[in-house]
């Protein structure tokens, strides 16, 4: 039976032929011998081959993969937000990274956003002020140069999404959903709303595109071909920055075509933690601003538990009321810390390596109670004691690309350049506004991020083989989606695909009004529907305020993307029966 959700939708669209499918789903392993791309939108899995045919490699195919998933997905992602990358380089067995987040105004300060009118603990989701700079442009960019193969342009990594974006493509499902109940948003937000609409030619009345429905964004077309030929003053500079600030000054924002000017991608060391020893895997995840560091310190706490006797997950049944308390709780103790101190290490020092020392994982451990929930958990003090999309490519060279952009919420702003054929994020949302904070806003400084690739080694050492390359895009869900498909894999032989189509849960991690209780992380927890009936009465007495969702509240839980080394060469592929695509082979 159809949710209430659902039903009204319907109501809106009366004349939808193609109904919104529930979520199920069985799926097989994709394997392959050469090259692979897992991706949320067939279409722009596509894309991503076309590249690595032409002899790209797994970096060049992942920017055309992002390209194309701004025309097919775009209320995940586009180019007027931000992107981060990690690659395993197959020669030096060196992992890589980038960090296309953009950075605040220099204009907006705290002050300032009080001037504005700004109340509260952070910047509302549709205020232009949340609107940061885009990093994406700059990302793909100098994801080309640093890490491509030097065989294929900037062109012909575009080429595909400029094609289509011109010639029109049928919308999916997933991607139709989020775009019809954002339907008056869009009209609400954006003067251009109409350039990310479908207009009838005849009453001249716009809606959003049905499954199956031809979409053409040839705004969106002409804002790449200025990227493939100048490059990112194609996009920080000239006509788009133009459109960018004045859409923005319009709307009472103080960004500047000097802060578009001047923003750059940054090169990042990746923060990384051993599980299990020699024999086992090493996670990597990029550094703050991101927040990869809550999977690393989860992992960590989770191996500390088994140190201290409390539970060991090899065994412990799979699914079980044990498995999720434990997995919980080791989320909740982590999140506590990094929505405490993850800010941009380029303004404030963030205790990385502090938060990440055995004998630190080892005293938040000591908090763990395998049979109860803590009502409220607070942050450590590692310094005194001692939204989105993701997708996967790896090729015929043995390298492996871990890539995710993001809009933050939805469409981000739902604000729309005009001529751009693209909404502006609205990363500046996870600034905290509170005096003192490390993740306070500031002039030229970057939020605290919610977008994280991963990608995981073999053995505790440097210089590892590749295992996989994966990740589960959605807001703060992504480094619990990260711990719970690894250890469906480690401890319980999951292969690439089941390990996502395990049902999940995500615990809330909204930064609290009072400002006294920051870091204190409650006992709230969404579970999916799948997660039997036994096992959610029993997390229920062990104190967990449990929320089952089904339907398609299930996006809660994430989109996750795949791609594993096998110990004979292939590679084998998973794509989330949450979203619309799949894992696809190079032949």
């Amino acid at each position: 039976m159809a949710s209430q959700k659902e039903l009204y939708l319907h109501d809106q669209l009366p004349d939808l032929e193609v109904p919104f499918a529930p979520f199920n789903s069985r799926r097989s392993v994709v394997y392959g011998a050469k090259g692979m791309v897992a991706c949320s939108q067939p279409l722009a899995a596509e894309a991503g081959l076309e590249i690595l045919r032409k002899g790209g490699n797994a970096a060049d195919a992942a920017v055309a993969v992002s390209a194309a998933l701004n025309l097919t997905e775009p209320g995940s992602c586009g180019i007027g937000g931000d992107g981060f990358c990690l690659f395993y380089d197959s020669k030096t067995k060196e992992v890589k990274a980038l960090n296309g987040s953009g950075r605040a105004p220099a204009a907006l300060t705290l002050d300032k956003c009080r001037e504005l009118g700004i109340e509260g603990r952070e910047i509302p989701f549709l205020n232009i002020n949340a609107a940061t700079v885009p990093g994406c442009a700059a990302v793909w960019c100098d994801t080309i140069e640093m890490l491509g193969s030097g065989k294929v342009s900037m062109k012909d990594v575009l080429d595909p999404a400029i094609r289509m974006a011109e010639a029109g493509i049928p919308i999916s499902e997933c991607s139709s959903y989020s775009w019809v109940k954002n339907y008056e948003v869009f009209l609400k937000q954006s003067p251009n709303s109409a350039e990310m609409l479908i207009t009838d030619p005849e009453t001249g009345k716009t809606h959003s595109p049905r499954p199956g429905e031809i979409f053409k964004n040839p705004n969106l077309a002409r804002t790449f071909r200025e990227v493939a030929e100048k490059g990112k003053k194609g996009f920080y500079e000239g006509r788009i920055a133009e459109a960018i600030v004045e859409l923005i000054q319009s709307k009472g924002g103080v960004m500047t075509l000097e802060d578009l000017k001047n923003h750059s991608t940054t090169p990042v060391t990746p923060i990384s933690i051993n599980y299990g020893g020699e024999n086992g895997v090493t996670l990597h995840e990029t550094p703050p601003n991101g927040q990869g560091l809550t999977a690393l310190i989860a992992l960590g706490i989770i191996e500390a538990i088994k140190e201290q006797g409390k539970v060991d997950l090899s065994e412990t049944e799979h699914l079980s009321a044990l498995w999720y308390h434990t997995l919980i709780s080791a989320i909740r103790l982590a999140f506590a810390d990094t929505r405490a101190y993850i800010a941009d290490p380029e303004h404030v020092r963030v205790p990385v390596e502090e938060l990440l020392t055995k004998d630190y994982l080892r005293k938040r451990a000591e908090l763990f109670n395998p049979a109860q929930s803590s009502p409220v958990i607070n942050k450590g003090t590692p310094i005194a004691s001692s939204d989105t999309v993701l997708f996967e490519v790896v090729d015929q060279y043995g390298n492996g690309c871990s890539y995710i952009q993001s809009n933050y919420a939805g469409f981000g702003t739902f604000a729309i350049p005009k001529g751009c054929g693209f909404t502006l994020q609205n990363r500046g949302c996870n600034f905290t506004l509170e005096e003192g904070h490390p993740n306070c806003i500031a002039p030229n400084k970057r939020p605290y991020h919610t977008i994280i690739p991963a990608l995981v080694t073999r053995g505790d050492k440097k210089g590892g083989d590749l295992f996989m390359v994966y990740g589960v895009m959605g807001g703060f869900m992504q480094p619990q989606g990260h711990i719970q498909i690894l250890l469906n894999m480690l401890h319980h032989n999951c292969n690439a695909q089941s390990t996502l189509d395990a049902p999940r849960f995500c615990i809330s991690a909204d930064v609290p009004e009072d400002p006294s209780k920051l870091g204190d992380i409650g006992t709230k927890v969404y579970l999916e529907e799948g997660v039997r009936e036994e096992v959610v009465e029993e997390l229920k007495r062990m104190g967990h305020d449990i929320e089952l969702l089904t339907g398609h509240d299930r996006a809660m839980f994430g989109r996750g993307q795949i791609i594993q080394k096998l110990p004979g060469g292939a590679w084998a592929g998973g794509s989330d029966p949450r979203a619309d695509g799949h894992a696809v082979p190079q032949i």
